[in-house]
């Protein structure tokens, strides 16, 4: 690069800088409308709609109850990944919709949902509702005008694709009537047989007019007909102190980390700064820009995010040292540093991408937003470190910066630790903690206090409206309300939402019974004059409902096999993936262990908290992985496998301590200035951290140079014959 391209570059790379950081900035101005302003945020960060249904059965069951919620959820995450469905009572459901300030425009929308039926033309049902699995309203070329045409396409379960075989075959060229509520909506001509269970319905004249058909017959494909109760608009779970705390605690960890990164790797460290500051600017910008929901648990993908983008920094700038070391020239200690590296940084951000990418289409709820901002983190760390950091460094170095101390410190010859001759102790520290984590549990499960301390969104509650003679802010309600109700109660996880426009307060308990309800209820009135009979008092089903744990479930599993069968291909050996799955397998049940023992609350950041951790994991183990392949192909005549092994990880010390550390010191300082609920996300994520950064180090190479040993008959040394 020439003196004047790098000034060029470099002045692009300032103009983008500013662009950025006024972009966000306006955010949080006085003028309200920058790009951080407009992220969409959830239900516990910004408030939302409220809407509460009742089904028309006197006595629906608990599996009519269920799929009716489940569907809804699937429905409603069309406003957001973060909306939540559950059970009130024996037969209400109430939804919650993040970012969402009209409960009408919701309810038009959405949908009343009613009864629907395909009838044929002597009035026969043909299919129901519940026969439907989904219906979509898309836009189509016509074959013979070619002009676009819009239509619903529609989705059927196989039972129902059984029956609308039938159904079509008996009918062809006939009407069958899709009738909602007693009303025909839709009489389509049936064109032919259609086996397959997919079907579509044309003659629509807009966009518009498909989309509400599909919404419509989505709607009715319920098991149960709901009637509208109640809708509210609600405030923000955490707060405005929430958010600006988790913003402060966000600026001083880049701060930090900034700093480190210079005081560590000099002039390359400043460049991987300032491009870790274009990563969060162009992270805010895009969330805005794809419309992702941010809530808690998608704060945790960002945070991974930058664990990853400082990361691929460190891999980098320490090849780079070690070039340098061995006597090679500034510039082409740059460009091997760039080279040798990029297969680390692309298989660990891949790695992590394939899982953030599965979970993202088999997840729903918080998992899904998750991997939303998580994959969205990983492919912008992999620019801004393999492009931007790039351009800074070659800049600086084109505009005359080239002297080597500005690049690297003098490097003493590190001495190689044997950490195979640890192995069997490092296994055992392991296991025990795995076997405290689960004898914990037993015992808690046993005692009938619950294997883990499972909040609401796991088991439900009671939620109790209470109508305050004056109108308190969230602020007021943690300081104040919160306390007393915990007093009560007894349970450390109370939630609560303001409804908007109003002195109304959905404090929301681990399940009370007859007692607890009129304890909590003689507090208030005592506490704060509240007229009895304006407290209502409901139990609610968990947020996260079992098929949406099925959901999660099995998205990890699909995620954890395409990573493994990802990283034995990468790495032509089955052994390699077998590590480093089981070493994932590790980190979660030590983490589960913490939870177990220090009564941390089990709740959707739970979820977001164990995939952060299987994603940083995975990543740290890449690299110790790339670099044990690196070592076996220069490995020397006289050198054993368990040399390689020690050598490799040793080498890539310095990177897993470091990248530990900036990824800790982030989550850290949000443990140190966030609420009580940011707290209870933070501390295991800071327990999965030192445990990946542990694992990686001490436990996946030694894994897999057990298998490596165990699985091969004879040892071939470099250039020698088999031992015998």
């Amino acid at each position: 690069m020439k003196k004047s391209k790098g000034i060029i570059s470099l002045v692009l790379i300032a103009a983008l800088m500013g662009l950025l950081g006024f972009t966000c900035a306006q955010g949080f101005g006085s003028s309200h409308s920058g790009a951080a302003k407009n992220i969409n945020l959830g239900l516990d960060l910004a408030g939302g709609v409220s809407i509460t249904y009742q089904a028309k059965d006197k006595n629906p069951t608990k599996e009519e109850m269920a799929d009716t919620i489940y569907k809804l959820q699937k429905r409603v995450e069309q406003y957001s990944t973060e909306a939540s469905v559950y059970q009130e009572g024996d037969d209400r459901i109430s939804i919650e919709i993040p970012g969402v300030s009209d409960a009408n425009t919701v309810l038009e929308e959405l949908g009343k949902p009613g009864s629907l039926e395909f009838q044929d033309p002597n009035g026969e049902v043909v299919l129901s509702g519940s026969d439907v699995k989904s219906a979509q309203a898309q836009t189509q070329q016509n074959s013979t005008t070619k002009n676009n045409e819009y239509v619903v396409a529609l989705e059927l379960t196989d039972e129902g694709a059984e029956k609308f075989a039938k159904a079509t075959e008996e009918n062809l060229g006939k009407q069958i009537a899709i009738v909602y509520d007693g009303e025909t909506i839709s009489a389509p001509v049936v064109n032919s047989v259609i086996e397959n269970g997919q079907a579509v319905i044309e003659g629509m004249a807009d966009y518009e007019e498909a989309d509400t058909l599909a919404s419509t017959i989505r709607i009715g494909g319920l098991k149960l007909e709901l009637e509208e109760l109640r809708s509210n608009v609600v405030g923000a779970q955490l707060g405005e102190e929430a958010i600006s705390t988790s913003l402060k605690a966000g600026a001083i960890g880049l701060a930090l980390v900034f700093i480190f990164m210079c005081i560590v790797y000099l002039l390359p460290g400043f460049a991987a700064g300032l491009a870790l500051l274009i990563y969060t600017g162009l992270v805010i910008v895009l969330l805005n820009a794809f419309d992702i929901t941010l809530t808690l648990p998608g704060i945790a993908g960002i945070i991974l995010g930058i664990g990853m983008a400082v990361d691929a920094n460190v891999i980098i700038f320490a090849r780079v040292r070690e070039e340098i070391a061995a006597g090679v020239s500034v510039r082409s200690s740059l460009r091997n540093g760039f080279k040798k590296a990029m297969s680390a940084i692309v298989d660990g951000n891949v790695t992590t991408l394939i899982a953030a990418i599965v979970l993202g289409l088999k997840g729903s709820g918080s998992v899904k937003g998750f991997a939303q901002t998580l994959a969205l983190g990983i492919v912008i760390s992999m620019f801004t470190a393999l492009v931007i950091t790039r351009v800074i460094v070659f800049s600086f170095y084109a505009i005359g910066i080239r002297d080597e101390k500005f690049y690297a410190k003098k490097k003493k010859e590190t001495k190689v630790f044997n950490f195979l001759g640890k192995k069997n102790l490092c296994f055992a520290i392991s296991i025990a903690v795995i076997a405290v984590g689960l004898i914990t549990m037993g015992v808690q499960s046993a005692g009938g206090n619950g294997s883990l301390n499972y909040s609401l969104e796991f088991k439900g509650g009671t939620a109790t409206n209470v109508t305050f003679n004056e109108d308190y802010d969230i602020k007021e309600i943690d300081s104040l309300i919160v306390p007393v109700v915990e007093e009560v109660t007894g349970d450390k996880n109370v939630q609560t939402q303001k409804v908007k426009d109003s002195t109304q307060v959905i404090i929301k308990t681990t399940t009370l019974d007859l007692e607890q309800r009129e304890a909590l209820n003689q507090a208030l009135v005592d506490k704060f004059g509240v007229d009895e009979s304006l407290i209502t008092a409901e139990n609610i089903s968990s947020t996260v409902s079992k098929e949406m744990r099925t959901d999660a479930i099995i998205a990890v599993i699909i995620a954890t096999i395409c990573m493994l069968i990802y990283i034995w291909f990468r790495f032509k050996d089955i052994r390699f993936a077998t590590s480093a799955v089981i070493a994932l397998l590790h980190d979660v049940l030590v983490v589960l262990a913490f939870y177990a023992v220090a009564r941390v609350s089990v709740g959707n950041t739970f979820i977001a908290c164990m995939l952060t951790i299987v994603g940083y994991s995975i990543n740290a183990t890449i690299v110790i992985f790339d670099r044990i392949r690196e070592e076996i192909h220069l490995k020397k005549r006289d050198e054993s496998l368990a040399d390689v092994v020690n050598k490799s990880i040793t080498n890539t010390l310095t990177r897993s301590i470091y990248t530990s550390l900036t990824t800790f010191v982030m989550v850290a300082v949000i443990y140190i200035l966030g609420v009580s609920s940011i707290k209870e996300f933070a501390s295991p994520l800071m327990v999965g951290i030192v445990c990946g950064g542990y694992s990686s180090v001490c436990i996946t190479g030694a894994l897999w140079y057990m298998m490596k040993t165990k699985w091969k008959k004879k040892e071939v040394p470099a250039g020698g014959k088999k031992k015998k």
